[in-house]
């Protein structure tokens, strides 16, 4: 499990085969899952993972898990994900944190890093976040990390916002 990024109240590393139980809780959650198409199962939370470690093999990165720094309580996973939108890749922050980690400031605090990782260590002229227009919540994270709505697409059969930030 490799180690990426650290933030005062929380940690990001590399997802492994052992943090299934924790994934697997999180996808199934119908709270979490609610602007998702659907919940995951466990098998499906297993596939979840590998797709992870295949991102960060082919790219560097993916979605990371997210655990308190003291604890090492696993929260949720932030990272950053090569997504196609509208026939040009882009990387997009992603961001979901367990229900019963929510109101705490996580996701901001995890999806900042992870923005200014982009732009510093990795270079990225520009990140995106996709979001459902009724996922409010999420929107207000974006907005917190300085993106601002730029246009609406349709996205694995469901409108998005395109959020975007630059480099300030």
């Amino acid at each position: 499990m490799k180690h990426v990024l650290a933030t005062e109240r929380l940690t990001l590393r590399e997802m492994a085969p052992d943090d299934l139980d924790f994934v697997a809780a999180m996808l199934d959650d119908p709270q979490v899952m609610r602007f998702y198409p659907k919940r995951y199962t466990r098998d499906e939370a297993q596939a979840w993972i590998a797709r992870q470690v295949q991102r960060y093999a082919e790219y560097g990165h993916g979605l990371w898990l997210v655990a308190e720094r003291e604890s090492q309580t696993p929260v949720g996973q932030v990272g950053l994900v090569m997504q196609e939108v509208e026939g040009a890749t882009e990387p997009e922050v992603g961001y979901l944190v367990h229900r019963p980690f929510w109101r705490r400031g996580y996701a901001s605090e995890a999806a900042r890093a992870v923005r200014e990782y982009a732009f510093g260590a990795l270079g990225r002229p520009k990140v995106i976040s996709l979001i459902r227009p009724e996922n409010l919540p999420s929107q207000g994270v974006a907005r917190s990390l300085g993106m601002a709505a730029q246009r609406e697409v349709d996205f694995k059969g469901f409108r998005h916002i395109v959020f975007a930030a630059w480099p300030r």
